[in-house]
């Protein structure tokens, strides 16, 4: 370890040219990452788990759409709430308790295996105390990025978080297909230890710049904030619009557990396997984009990488030969990797440091209508059109989608670097 006079010095040496090993040479860099890993690979674990539980439970795949609902809703609903504390009080602070959250509805999981119980509407009401805590956690926590290191170095720190957190969707699926194969309520135990594992680190970090807090009393208008901003940021806007209509009508990766069952005909560890297909793109997308990662022509490369996303889908949806329904997996989440990557370094650019929880509280909420409501979306068009063109006809729209914004927002297809952008004050509607 060096000194505490050289390290705070290197710690001001970090800038955009910084390399990934200079930061992960940071402890606090390391204690974020560190803690993202074991969140996130508890996550996917459960998420492994709990979606082939209630498909084993009922055989209905529209029960998988009602698990992603009810983890939806509870975002949507506190929205203000969570945006709020997240600007108002400690940020480390308020993700632990997220993150303790989480804990306890996973041990709720475990209970609920080990009693042998076949009421579905046990999981849905688990799957919303998930939501609850999720909605706590995530604009606190997403918040918290831009301040571990110089603001220079923090899209640099972009590929080495999605990194992170991609490779728990290799780890998290993997171990729940093996784990779930001999016990739930053995992978629920192990998922809620990862989950109380990850607050030790996020308590001890330490930040590179105090975040501006919101001191201001609650009032309706300052709730509010974070809508309004992004509702008159045409940049912001478009970003997060469109990973929410690219994800919620591509959501293919909610329905794997009736595909690898209907379509494919492989068990439990083929499933896990498959299940971690999404983790093996997004990850190996994540180590490129640490060693080349995206520098110019921004706006554009965002555009098209959501095509092949919706692309990809299409081909997932009408295949039934294994290989290539993994290798298209592959393919969707890599190109989902860059589509993240840019979105999680605009959004914290353009953002006033006092509005960032806010404004990620309602990222969150776009975030989960793509992936939960995108499941629940996806579960009652496969009961109404049946599942490959249930998948295969909301890839066909999302690459529509792509080509439409591309139009409708000028200024994003027009963003060419990082540099270009900066915190700004929304333009009036």
């Amino acid at each position: 370890p060096l000194p505490r006079h050289q390290y705070a010095r290197r710690r001001m040496e970090l800038g955009a040219d910084s390399t990934a090993g200079e930061l992960l040479r940071d402890k606090n860099v390391r204690r974020y990452l560190l803690s993202i890993a074991s969140a996130a690979i508890g996550q996917n674990l459960l998420l492994t788990v709990l979606f082939k539980q209630v498909f084993d439970i009922s055989g209905n795949v529209l029960d998988i759409g009602f698990i992603g609902l009810a983890q939806f809703l509870p975002a949507l609903l506190l929205v203000l709430v969570s945006g709020y504390i997240a600007d108002r009080f400690d940020r480390r602070r308020i993700s632990s308790i997220g993150l303790f959250g989480r804990g306890v509805a996973t041990i709720a999981l475990v209970v609920f295996s080990v009693s042998g119980s076949a009421a579905v509407w046990q999981l849905f009401a688990i799957a919303a105390l998930l939501g609850t805590a999720d909605a706590i956690l995530v604009p606190a926590r997403r918040s918290i990025a831009p301040f571990v290191t110089p603001i220079a170095a923090f899209p640099k720190v972009m590929p080495l978080w999605m990194g992170t957190f991609t490779a728990a969707t290799i780890i998290g699926p993997i171990m729940g297909g093996f784990l779930y194969s001999v016990s739930a309520s053995l992978a629920y135990g192990i998922a809620a230890s990862l989950q109380f594992a990850a607050i030790l680190p996020l308590i001890k970090l330490h930040y590179n710049r105090e975040p501006e807090r919101n001191l201001d009393r609650p009032t309706w208008s300052s709730a509010v904030e974070g809508l309004t901003f992004v509702r008159h940021t045409p940049i912001v806007l478009s970003v997060i619009s469109l990973d929410l209509f690219a994800v919620l009508f591509g959501g293919a990766v909610a329905l794997i557990p009736a595909v690898a069952s209907e379509r494919l005909g492989v068990g439990d560890i083929a499933y896990g396997w498959l299940r971690a297909a999404p983790g093996i793109g997004a990850a190996g997308m994540a180590v490129v984009l640490t060693f080349r990662p995206v520098v110019r022509r921004v706006g554009p490369t965002l555009l098209w990488v959501v095509g092949i996303f919706g692309a990809g889908t299409v081909v997932f949806g009408l295949t039934r030969n294994y290989a290539v329904a993994f290798v298209a997996l592959i393919v969707i989440t890599a190109a989902d990797m860059v589509s993240m990557n840019i979105r999680g370094a605009i959004v914290p650019l353009v953002t006033p440091d006092h509005q960032l929880g806010r404004v990620n509280a309602v990222e969150g909420v776009f975030i989960g209508a793509s992936n939960e409501l995108g499941a629940f979306e996806s579960g009652v068009a496969a009961r109404a059109l049946g599942l490959p063109w249930a998948i295969a006809g909301g890839g066909l729209i999302t690459v529509a989608i792509a080509a439409s914004f591309a139009l409708i927002f000028p200024t994003l297809r027009k963003i060419d670097t990082y540099e270009e952008l900066a915190p700004t004050e929304p333009s009036p509607a």
